[in-house]
């Protein structure tokens, strides 16, 4: 069997069974058999692996679609609109994911050549095709499900093979960034942080560009490259999700969940949670509140 397909027969046994939670640290498997509306969610560092059906990620102006045989590398934290386009009770929407570990990348780094390296533009996520070393080395590692005393043994070696087919393909340079401390990619990504950290204060480019240790000039050219989005609208999106969650979750009226999140006007936040969302925020919530797979998400953070 190729190792495209036994993936997918893996992944499709275990959504037969009900099972798709697997004993793999940093795994995560997804299947639907229906294509589904765009929603907003939270992408952190990670790579999806989409074995059947296709998959549409908005990420500013930038659209991703990509589909059985590809997948997805995001680099940091990415307040994203997903949407799965193409999934039938026949041949339902498959996915493998799974966490990158900056840690774990660094490690790597010291094993490969310092000259062994493809330049490529800073990105906060992009696609290719999966070669079939990596597929290989995914397929090795999903089939540790169905043998848990090997998991602890086999399971990191596996991992770090895919990590390492990673580091030396076509998305490289990108992955390479996540386990550089001192990288560009890691510099943006303290800005990411302190914003999610602290989406409902005021902050400035010049605070913001102080966290990230670089000029307000470089800072804003790399935040946008990275995010495609100003840190504005960054910190904007990362609010109105956090308004989202907690309009689902918490017994708080609408205007007081916008105030939470940073919004002094009860006005502005309605307005501006709708363009986002497609709905206002009572309306949302009524509807999220009986179908909360509906904000899910395999990276949502």
């Amino acid at each position: 069997m190729q190792p495209l397909a036994e993936i997918r027969s893996l992944i499709a046994r275990r959504a037969r069974m009900s099972a798709l939670a697997v004993p793999l640290p940093g795994v995560t498997l997804a299947a639907t058999d229906t294509p589904h509306a765009a929603f907003s969610a939270l992408y952190k560092p990670g790579l999806a692996l989409i074995v059947q059906g296709a998959k549409r990620t908005v990420l500013g102006d930038k659209v991703f679609e990509y589909s059985a045989g590809q997948y997805l590398v995001v680099s940091v934290l990415l307040p994203v609109k997903v949407q799965v386009v193409r999934a039938s009770r026949e041949a339902p929407y498959l996915v493998f994911c799974l966490t990158l570990d900056p840690a774990e990348i660094a490690a790597l780094l010291l094993e490969k050549p310092a000259g062994d390296r493809r330049p490529a533009p800073l990105a906060g996520m992009a696609v290719s095709t999966a070669p079939a070393d990596l597929l290989d080395a995914v397929v090795r590692l999903l089939r540790l499900a169905d043998h848990p005393n090997d998991i602890p043994v086999l399971a990191p070696m596996l991992k770090r093979e895919i990590l390492w087919r990673l580091l030396t393909g076509e998305q490289g340079e990108i992955v390479r960034q996540i386990g550089v401390a001192d990288g560009r990619l890691s510099q943006i990504a303290r800005a990411t942080h302190k914003i999610r950290t602290s989406y409902s204060e005021s902050l400035s480019i010049e605070a913001l560009a102080q966290v990230a240790g670089m000029s307000v000039t470089s800072f804003h050219r790399h935040f946008r490259a990275i995010t495609a989005m100003t840190p504005l609208q960054y910190q904007k999106q990362i609010r109105l999700q956090e308004a989202r969650t907690r309009l689902i979750r918490e017994a708080k009226d609408v205007a007081s969940v916008g105030f939470d999140v940073g919004y002094e006007s009860p006005s502005q936040f309605s307005r501006e949670y709708s363009r986002l969302f497609g709905l206002s925020p009572a309306r949302d919530m009524k509807r999220l509140r009986g179908n909360e797979k509906l904000h899910r998400s395999p990276f949502t953070s």
